[in-house]
């Protein structure tokens, strides 16, 4: 069994798309082990994106990741960080498939919806950088 974190970040949780995305989840027969909405401050986007510090993006990306509330989720099943990714699709929402959270809902490459962990170890960090062990229902 795996888990990955997930996130509906301030563009789709304005957009009122938190029921759409979990429903799609759901749908999947994707485990939602632990949820919550939350305001993410500066400091704790520059250190949940640490690794994109040095690049150019990077002050845009907290500026957005700081812009509205955003919903946490460790999700867990089976192969769940390859299933998640595919349900996500593209990075880029126009390069994204038809059917994809992503292709249906994003606006650009930097407003696309949601966050999923690229790998286990990434997966690892991120749920721990956001969820308590008591916070996760197996």
């Amino acid at each position: 069994m795996e888990r990955t974190l997930a996130i509906i970040k301030p563009d789709g949780v304005a957009a009122g798309l938190i029921g759409d995305i979990i429903k799609r989840i759901e749908y999947e027969g994707v485990k939602v082990a632990g949820m919550r909405l939350t305001q993410l401050d500066r400091r704790q986007a520059e250190g949940f994106y640490y690794v994109h510090r040095s690049k150019p993006f990077f002050n845009s990306l907290i500026d957005y990741m700081t812009s509205g509330p955003v919903v946490l989720m460790a999700l867990q099943g089976n192969n769940i960080i390859s299933h998640w990714r595919e349900l996500m699709g593209a990075t880029d929402p126009a390069k994204a498939g038809r059917g994809t959270i992503r292709g249906d809902m994003g606006t650009n490459i930097e407003r696309n919806v949601v966050h999923g962990s690229d790998s286990n170890e990434s997966a690892i960090f991120e749920i721990n950088y956001f969820f308590k062990g008591t916070d996760i229902v197996t």
